[in-house]
């Protein structure tokens, strides 16, 4: 059985750091038996994982991170499959349309931020960094690589946080539109880290579909998990946990240190495990 899950992973297909077979290998490191690759609207990387981990003895979940939007604000969905082969063509396209719009609002983005702050940067450096599929922490990283005196924080609250006037949306797929998608698949369907999510009401996101809950978080206070916890409670949700490790560690703290820093227990797994292979 295993012991000890963390899923919530990025790669260097989304905004990580590592590539799929460097995440796996670090996970064997830390000592974590299971974990799912979640990188944002693309499974680049994810078969790859899948067979590199049967290989190594370290159980991979696929997985993706959805961005979606719930009246007008960011809601991102972590979406779990049984095997690799429950993700249809027609989810892939979309993907692949989420993450042309990715390249075309990092450069708006770019854009903004030059006209508006007087922050100038290379935004074809900035692509090449990120693989093709550039996010918000690629270009924080920019500025930081740049010079400006900014910590982490203060870019993505001052610069490029939602309520910037240099931030460009994502691709506008609702949030029930997101889940509805995911069902079609019978993908385990949870609400990614609640304790990040502001301005909207928690409960009214629970009332949505949802099979589970990311009630344990890196970044989660004490408090923060158990009220969480008595939110899966409340609402019937699975409980999952993730580090949501990116391997980006320098001047970020929203992100763990290191794969497994927070995880689902024996118990935990079993009820997951369970879930996502009922659906």
């Amino acid at each position: 059985m295993y012991k000890k899950g963390d899923f919530h992973l990025h790669t260097k297909n989304s905004d990580g750091k590592l590539s799929p077979i460097e995440l796996v290998n670090l996970a064997k490191e830390e000592g974590v038996d299971i974990i799912a690759i979640t990188d944002h609207d693309t499974i680049a990387g994810v078969e790859e994982a899948v067979q590199y981990g049967e290989s190594v003895g370290i159980k991979v979940i696929p997985g993706v991170e959805l961005s979606t939007l719930y009246n007008g604000k960011n809601v991102h969905i972590l979406a779990y499959f049984s095997d690799v082969s429950k993700i249809n063509d027609n989810f892939k396209d979309f993907l692949k349309e989420m993450n042309d719009y990715r390249i075309f609002r990092a450069k708006k983005i770019v854009e903004n931020l030059k006209d508006i702050f007087n922050i100038k940067l290379d935004y074809e450096k900035i692509l090449e960094d990120a693989h093709g599929i550039v996010a918000r922490p690629h270009i924080a990283k920019a500025i930081l690589e740049e010079g400006y005196d900014y910590s982490w924080d203060d870019i993505f609250e001052n610069f490029i946080g939602d309520d910037s006037p240099a931030y460009i949306p994502n691709k506008k797929l609702s949030t029930e539109e997101g889940i509805k998608l995911l069902q079609s698949m019978n993908a385990l369907i949870v609400l990614a880290h609640p304790v990040l999510i502001k301005k909207i009401n928690l409960e009214d996101l629970l009332e949505l579909p949802f099979h589970g809950i990311e009630a344990i978080y890196s970044i989660n206070t004490k408090e923060d998990s158990e009220r969480l916890l008595n939110y899966a409670n409340k609402y019937n949700k699975i409980v999952t946990a993730g580090s949501d490790f990116h391997g980006i560690v320098d001047n970020d703290s929203k992100h763990a240190s290191t794969v497994g820093e927070v995880f689902l227990d024996e118990k935990g797994i079993e009820i997951f495990l369970e879930k996502l292979n009922s659906i």
